[in-house]
């Protein structure tokens, strides 16, 4: 497994958020974006951390590539306040655990913040390797629901939970 680190999105990525916009890579959700949606997302991404609702990551090798996206925002579900995790990983630097460690990483940074018990994903049942990357990180299953992502297309996801206030596993 590859070594993986996650550094707080900024200026610089703007370039990586439009590699990470493609059709392969945003399949799952909703197609890519306009360039236009694309930087007003690098603009949220960039100023995100200072909301104090979340913070997004860029995946960083350790010769310095940038190869993805992971982030942690706070969201209403089942009224519940939870947080909600997403990533990306660009298709040359997938099926490497890149992922995986991200998101460990993510959900580190979330649990510090005390915040919220619980964090969410929501891949598309049609996403085997998201749908794996939350196993193999620890989320528990909750079943099949409806999700509208992004805001008018309905989708069916699975449901994941994270329990922040479990003790981190171990290696």
């Amino acid at each position: 497994m590859a070594q993986v680190r996650i550094e707080p999105w900024h200026e610089d990525d703007l370039d990586l958020l439009r590699q990470l916009n493609t059709p392969e890579t945003r399949q799952h959700t909703g197609g890519p974006e306009t360039d236009e949606q694309v930087l007003a997302r690098h603009d949220k991404y960039v100023h995100f951390a200072d909301t104090g609702q979340g913070c997004m990551f860029a995946l960083v090798l350790p010769d310095g590539a940038r190869v993805g996206s992971v982030g942690y925002w706070a969201r209403e579900w089942r009224e519940q306040s939870v947080y909600e995790l997403g990533w990306a990983v660009l298709p040359a630097y997938r099926g490497q655990g890149l992922a995986s460690g991200a998101v460990r990483a993510a959900i580190d940074v979330a649990r510090a913040r005390r915040t919220h018990r619980y964090a969410h994903a929501y891949p598309s049942v049609d996403n085997p390797a998201s749908n794996a990357v939350c196993r193999k990180v620890g989320f528990t299953l909750l079943g099949e629901t409806g999700f509208e992502y992004p805001p008018g297309r309905m989708m069916r996801v699975n449901d994941w939970q994270f329990d922040l206030t479990a003790p981190p596993a171990e290696g």
